[in-house]
């Protein structure tokens, strides 16, 4: 596949990963719409997942239907996060926290057999692992997701993680970058502030994610989390060009994919869903999560696309992310 041969349409189209309720797509006519389009990717919930047979039928109908092969994406980390409930009739994996005090030869078994079972469904992306360190012991959203409050830990156990994901093609995406870890407030609600010295964040928090570029992480999760200390306006990680330009490709070198946390989430409600998502594209992200399709976010890729055409984003900054994408899916055997 070459980018030339798509539409800038398509090429929008492809930065993003979006979700839809229920357990067949076909209710959903924008998704659909979207998928037959050029979408990039799918994300899956619990609501989305009732048993193994249905989940692999309705990846396959997915993809028999899109124009362009997806990523097909979940949040399986283990113990809180965990989306294939209805399959196991609970949990069935450790927490991160917990699988990590097991020993790193549980934890590698562990996410072998989740890696084997994400494949055997049609999954090659997992929105994991958490590269946070729980400094905050009352922080309300990371807590037992992360592997440590320790940096060095939180350093070995997901080296350990990224590398066993990788022997069974499934790609990682480590989350929340510059680090969730310290936060006291949960950004799904609200937009929480992190007022630590540059220092302390690149010592404690920034480091895990220094460490995964090294070994090749594919991919990052930016948070929509405010940092005064790396960026002086109001401005969420997630869509600062200081943040994500700056730092995470310029000053720690990674070229993988960068892609936002859910883009539906209150951490990111100060901005409109075409203000976000241009001041990401200017910053350097990728790919954008939207939970849900609906006619909004079906209308929102074209006024990218009039935007582009009006100036305000660079065609160019459309077609460095196209090219990680393609180079990405390429490298997973999602594309020839």
């Amino acid at each position: 596949m070459n980018i030339n041969d798509l539409t800038l349409k398509q090429k929008i189209s492809q930065m993003f990963i979006t979700g839809f309720v229920g357990t067949s797509f076909r209710f959903s006519k924008h998704f659909t719409e979207l998928v037959k389009n050029g979408l990039g990717g799918v994300i899956f919930f619990s609501y989305n997942i009732e048993s193994e047979k249905q989940i692999k039928k309705l990846i396959l109908d997915i993809s028999q239907t899109a124009s362009i092969p997806m990523f097909y994406s979940i949040d399986q980390e283990g113990g809180r996060v965990e989306r294939t409930e209805k399959i196991h009739n609970g949990k069935k994996y450790l927490s991160a926290n917990l699988a990590y005090r097991m020993g790193l030869s549980y934890l590698q078994n562990q996410i072998k057999e989740i890696a084997l079972e994400l494949k055997s469904y049609g999954f090659n992306m997992n929105f994991a692992p958490v590269l946070d360190v729980n400094t905050n012991q009352n922080n309300p959203i990371i807590g037992e997701r992360a592997f440590s409050s320790n940096t060095d830990e939180v350093i070995a156990a997901s080296n350990v993680v990224i590398k066993e994901y990788e022997k069974y093609g499934i790609i990682t995406v480590g989350k929340h970058f510059p680090g969730h870890g310290a936060a006291s407030a949960d950004s799904h609600k609200t937009l929480p502030v992190i007022d630590l010295s540059k220092e302390d964040l690149k010592e404690q928090h920034i480091k895990p994610f220094a460490e995964a570029i090294k070994i090749g992480i594919p991919a990052i999760m930016a948070a929509h989390v405010l940092y005064p200390n790396l960026e002086e306006t109001q401005t969420p990680a997630s869509i600062s060009k200081k943040i994500i330009n700056d730092l995470l490709i310029n000053e720690l070198g990674f070229n993988g994919v960068i892609i936002t946390d859910d883009m539906e989430m209150n951490g990111i409600k100060g901005f409109t869903r075409l203000e976000a998502c241009i001041k990401a594209i200017n910053a350097g992200v990728n790919m954008f999560i939207f939970r849900d399709t609906t006619k909004d976010i079906y209308n929102l890729i074209n006024e990218l696309e009039k935007a582009v055409n009006d100036g305000i984003i660079k065609e160019i900054d459309i077609n460095n992310s196209l090219e990680k994408i393609i180079k990405l899916k390429r490298q997973y055997g999602i594309i020839q």
